[in-house]
C-alpha cells in the first residue's frame, strides 16, 4: 500500500492547469493541493489520505487526458544526497 499523499502525474499536455488536475482526482477524494509544473509536462497532486491517493493513482494511471496517456506514480520524498550524508550537516550523521 501506499505511504504519503501525495501523487507524481507525468505527460500532462502544456495547456492542463491545477484546476483540471484537482477536478481529475476530486473524482477519488479530498484534493488538497495541485500543483503543475510550467512548460515540464508534469505536476504533483496531494490527496487527502493514501487510500485516496492509491484509488486515483489505480483510477487514472494510464488513461487519456487531454490526449496523453497519463503517468501517475507515488511521490517520492526528496532523497538526500550522498556527499551531504557524509559531512554531518544536520547533526545526524556526525560520528563522535
Amino acid at each position: 500500500a501506499m505511504e504519503g499523499k501525495r501523487l507524481y502525474v507525468g505527460n500532462l499536455t502544456y495547456s492542463v492547469n491545477e484546476g483540471q488536475l484537482r477536478d481529475l482526482f476530486s473524482q477519488y477524494g479530498d484534493v488538497v493541493s495541485a500543483k503543475v509544473i510550467e512548460q515540464k509536462g508534469f505536476g504533483f497532486v496531494e490527496m487527502g489520505t493514501s487510500e485516496e491517493a492509491q484509488s486515483a493513482m489505480d483510477s487514472l494511471n494510464q488513461t487519456e487526458f487531454e490526449g496523453r496517456t497519463l503517468r501517475i506514480d507515488e511521490a517520492r520524498p526528496m532523497q538526500p544526497r550522498r556527499e551531504f550524508d557524509r559531512g554531518g550537516f544536520g547533526g545526524s550523521g556526525r560520528r563522535y
